[in-house]
């Protein structure tokens, strides 16, 4: 999903102009054992209560695209006989309704999650029917061209957690005394969108996973709600490269390797921010990577290594987000006694050298130098 769809869609949870058909949930303990199962009739509801169920379903809809926003990818087999396929587009036809669906669905959801004894979660599931938009010339929405009815599930599972005691004022006593904390609702842990909504239309081959933590956790929550392979994270596919890195090269794996690769990254990644025709995210094939390996010198052995083991990790295809390659927010060079944070556009400033046989890493240091919060002079 792009930019634009994914905001169009974050626009109409608004309290102000709710157009939530219905909201249904489950309330679990800590063993996964249903508590209370209820209905929410987003008309009938309180203004404040809707703005905090609004709040909980935009953040499902929030996040960097293969880190938190993960795409779910559908055969055809699973879209013409899949089990968890065909409950997801019940679900949605049905407008979440049909009792039988949705506890069969909640069923699903509740055994996926983890078993913490003093956690419990609500899982949220909410439908919406909108018209498909279109992109007038001037790049603004125009619902007026629309035809089209998108219709829309969205799912929320929020870690439920008991608030410390605390003193709190008794107006009947007018004393100050002991409460036991009061369980409540966090923001949602994991959740998805089905079916996404690519370039305002359906794509029903895909689902939208969100997940908070991008560490590969919700594993069991992805398989089971939708019998499809888990995507891998790009905090996930980025260890597994540098890992690779590390392992095929060697000795030939030196700074001046990591720090191009790096900065041709950041490059393909800021070129991908400026071309506002294509919203993807910016991508590296392992050709490119070898090509640059072959700049800083790798040898064509080191080089053979590194492309079959990509191949193994990757997959055939050798393509992976640029952003897995190497995180465009921190560039970081860790000794076992210090730890340098360099700005992601500024490895420049960073090289290192030889001096009386000792390897050092040198920083350029012009101006505004602090040590622990002094400014001092070099």
């Amino acid at each position: 999903m792009n930019k634009k769809d994914m905001a169009y869609l974050k626009r109409r949870l608004n309290v102000e102009h709710c157009h939530i058909t219905s909201i249904r949930g489950l309330y679990v303990n800590g063993q996964n054992e249903p508590i209370a199962a209820f209905e929410q009739v987003p008309v009938r509801t309180a203004k404040e209560d809707m703005e905090k169920y609004c709040a909980l379903f935009k953040r499902i809809l929030s996040g960097e695209e293969a880190q938190n926003l993960l795409t779910i990818d559908f055969t055809p087999e699973q879209v013409i006989h899949g089990e968890e396929y065909g409950l997801l587009t019940e679900l949605k036809d049905c407008a979440i309704h049909n009792d039988e669906l949705t506890d069969a669905f909640f069923d699903k959801v509740r055994t996926s999650l983890p078993q913490i004894q003093d956690q419990h979660h609500l899982i949220l599931l909410m439908h919406d029917a909108c018209d498909i938009h279109h992109h007038g010339s001037d790049g603004k929405d125009d619902e007026g061209l629309s035809d089209t009815i998108f219709h829309y599930i969205l799912c929320a599972v929020c870690p439920v957690k008991r608030s410390k005691a605390a003193l709190c004022y008794d107006a009947g006593d007018n004393a100050f005394v002991s409460r036991d904390g009061e369980w409540q609702v966090g923001m949602p842990e994991t959740g998805f969108l089905f079916p996404a909504l690519e370039d305002g239309a359906p794509n029903i081959y895909n689902a939208i996973c969100y997940t908070h933590k991008a560490d590969g956790s919700q594993e069991t929550f992805i398989e089971t709600v939708f019998g499809a392979p888990p995507p891998i994270p790009n905090a996930v596919q980025r260890e597994d490269f540098q890992a690779l890195l590390s392992e095929t090269l060697g000795s030939e794996c030196s700074y001046e390797v990591v720090q191009t690769i790096h900065e041709q990254v950041m490059e393909r990644v800021e070129e991908k921010k400026a071309d506002k025709e294509d919203p993807t995210p910016a991508k590296i094939d392992k050709k490119e990577v070898s090509a640059l390996l072959e700049e800083c010198g790798v040898t064509d052995e080191k080089r053979a290594a590194f492309e079959q083991k990509f191949d193994e990790e990757f997959g055939l295809t050798g393509v992976v987000h640029a952003a897995a390659v190497s995180s465009p927010k921190t560039f970081q060079l860790k000794t076992p006694d210090v730890v340098i944070r360099v700005s992601p556009s500024r490895s420049d400033l960073v090289e290192t050298r030889i001096i009386d046989g000792h390897p050092y890493i040198l920083i350029r240091a012009e101006e505004g130098v602090e040590v622990n919060g002094v400014n001092v002079r070099i």
